[in-house]
């Protein structure tokens, strides 16, 4: 997986965070990028981050489906937004499924808690199996 794609996986999940927890659409949160990191996201962080905001709701059905008594709604913003980016790719079925949940597994002990990879770690696993795609 190269740093770029890894880069703009990273960026796709905090422009979710942020639409997620502020409402603020994402022509303000692409140009706020561009001033914090003196680059525009990546083309692969704006198709990311708008299709996962417009299949939040079945990828919400998914995690919850997976997530034993637990519900997209009740997580904390970044790790739901991680955890709807990571299914979106396992759905697309672009990457190997592995590379979708290794990444945010990485992401989310990186900026939130290894308690927190831990859950995602599980939670993906489970989406993966039931859809049937390999790890």
């Amino acid at each position: 997986m190269s740093e770029s794609r890894r880069t703009q996986r990273r960026a796709a999940a905090f422009l979710l965070y942020q639409r997620d927890l502020t409402g603020a659409e994402f022509g303000p949160l692409y140009a706020a990028y561009e001033r914090d990191n003196g680059t525009p996201p990546g083309q692969f962080a704006q198709t990311a981050a708008e299709g996962v905001w417009a299949d939040r709701e079945q990828l919400d059905a998914v995690i919850d489906a997976a997530a034993n008594e637990w519900s997209a709604e009740r997580m904390a913003v970044l790790e739901r937004s991680i955890l709807r980016l990571a299914v979106w790719e396992l759905k697309a079925g672009e990457v190997p499924a592995g590379v979708a949940i290794d990444e945010a597994v990485t992401l989310t002990k990186r900026y939130a808690s290894p308690e927190a990879g831990a859950l995602v770690n599980g939670i993906l696993g489970r989406v993966a199996r039931e859809q049937g795609v390999g790890r």
